[in-house]
């Protein structure tokens, strides 16, 4: 197997699980852990990790690599980008798919503004998804309480021609507790209102059994991010702190590395 697009990953699988690549060994930890589960993978590179890394490129190309080198089905996928540019250099550099974050915007310039990027990179072959601004945004539309209006979600998706939806119904960024709860009722409503893949963000808030619900409830894309940061660093943490000399980092980020692919296995088989 090897680096393949998304539109394939997401017709192939009933859900794909997407993980956002921080650094090289998260990518690393990534894959083995979708090579044990014999399930594809999106990696997914932030606009934020762009930013820390100095650029796409760096962290994008060595994404990207590492797909190719996979030993399962993977995509690579750029996530929350609120510049076209970043958008543009994506899918110059060989990223099957794309977010495009235009919900802080105006609801108007954000429909405008996404179907233009939708355009332009489909005409590519690339996979576009994006967040409806109406309901407030980044900040908002993954805030517990905010939820998405079905026929608000089918119309933007029909005006701006996207190939995934990010929807809110109880989720929340970041959140470092699996306590978020999602209104499954509101899943089902939403499968059957909009026409292509439901994507769900802060997914590290939610719990094995739920994130179960909400796959057969119709979500296909499911974002984790927060959650295997969180075994990372409890990997290096406990591995410092039984031998405070250590002085070589692979030392501690190779366990690191192997907690994160142990975790990734079991979760992609949780919604195989």
């Amino acid at each position: 197997m090897t680096l393949v697009s998304t539109t394939a990953l997401l017709d192939a699988q009933r859900a794909v699980l997407a993980f956002n690549v921080v650094q090289l060994e998260h990518g690393e930890a990534i894959l083995r852990g979708a090579e044990l589960a014999g399930r594809g993978v999106i990696l997914q590179v932030s606009e934020n990790a762009a930013k820390y890394h100095g650029g796409l490129a760096p962290i994008g190309l060595a994404s990207l690599e590492l797909a190719r080198e996979a030993g399962t089905a993977t995509a690579v996928h750029l996530d929350h980008a609120e510049d076209e540019a970043l958008v543009e250099e994506a899918v110059r550099l060989g990223f099957t798919s794309v977010m495009f974050d235009a919900a802080t915007l105006p609801d108007e310039e954000n429909r405008e503004r996404t179907a233009a990027v939708a355009r332009a990179a489909q005409a590519q072959g690339v996979w576009v998804e994006a967040e409806l601004g109406a309901i407030g945004g980044k900040g908002g539309a993954h805030t517990p309480g905010v939820r998405t209006d079905p026929g608000e979600a089918a119309a933007f998706v029909a005006g701006t021609g996207v190939d995934g939806l990010a929807v809110a119904v109880g989720s929340s960024h970041a959140m470092t507790s699996r306590s978020a709860t999602l209104d499954f009722g509101l899943i089902r409503e939403l499968a059957a209102a909009v026409p292509v893949p439901l994507v769900l963000h802060g997914s590290s808030g939610v719990s094995d059994e739920d994130l179960v619900r909400a796959v057969d409830a119709g979500m296909r894309k499911i974002n984790i991010s927060t959650h295997i940061n969180g075994v990372f660093t409890r990997a290096v943490r406990e591995r410092l702190d039984a031998d405070p000399s250590l002085v070589d980092p692979r030392k501690y980020l190779g366990p690191a590395r192997d907690a994160v692919a142990a975790e990734v296995a079991r979760l992609l088989t949780l919604v195989a």
